[in-house]
């Protein structure tokens, strides 16, 4: 599959059934992140070296100002983002972007992406249902006395005000947001270090990329992390 045993070029639908970058490409800025931290943890680790580092990172910003601006060009060939990402890098950089992913799997990164993914997705949410509570709060003052017929089994059962029936949403949003809150935290620990299932023999600083991605902690399984 990954150019190993196959000599001929991979069939227009295989590729089309197993590529992902035409919905992941969203995951951009998320995987460039990562890759930033855990270059950094390769430093200290002494698999890089600091003009290798900053290679790395000049390169990927690079990338990721073309992918914001619809300058890049993605390739089906490259299956996803996170290869896209990696084969540019190394063919604009060469040697030092090929050792990028040691110590890593496409396992842990993937589960980081999206974890960093959902991370900003849900305080996206969390703000907007903010705004759309206070919204709501605004118009509830507005029409505090205004009364509408309330419905009980599509019939008109009791009298109730404009104000009282919208702040019955405000609640609802409330548990949302509460819910939201809730996944948030346990989005955001960090996988990277787990591997393709069973960790590294390289030891990198967890704590350190988990921190410097804004994760809370780290993930203390990583079967568990990477399925």
């Amino acid at each position: 599959m990954w150019k190993g045993r196959f000599s001929k070029a991979t069939a227009d639908l295989v590729q089309q059934y197993g590529e992902s970058i035409s919905y992941d490409w969203r995951l951009y800025s998320h995987d460039i992140l990562g890759s930033i931290a855990h270059a950094r943890a390769q430093v200290k680790a002494g698999i890089l070296t600091e003009d290798e580092f900053s290679q790395i990172e000049n390169g990927l910003r690079e990338i990721e100002n073309e992918i914001s601006e619809g300058h890049f060009e993605f390739s089906i060939e490259h299956e996803d983002i996170h290869m896209n990402i990696e084969a540019a890098l190394t063919e604009r950089i060469g040697a030092a972007g090929a050792k990028l992913h040691t110590a890593r799997s496409r396992n842990d990164q993937v589960a980081t992406d999206t974890r960093l993914y959902c991370r900003d997705a849900i305080d996206d949410l969390l703000t907007l249902l903010g705004g759309l509570q206070n919204a709501l709060l605004d118009q509830a003052s507005r029409y505090a006395e205004t009364v509408l017929p309330g419905y009980t089994h599509l019939q008109r059962g009791q009298p109730v005000t404009v104000g009282h029936h919208l702040l019955a949403y405000v609640e609802m949003l409330a548990r949302d947001k509460s819910r939201l809150t809730e996944a948030r935290r346990r989005v955001n620990v960090s996988p990277l270090g787990s591997g393709a299932l069973a960790g590294s023999t390289i030891n990198l600083d967890r704590e350190a990329i988990a921190a410097e991605l804004g994760f809370d902690s780290v993930t203390t399984n990583s079967m568990d992390a990477i399925s």
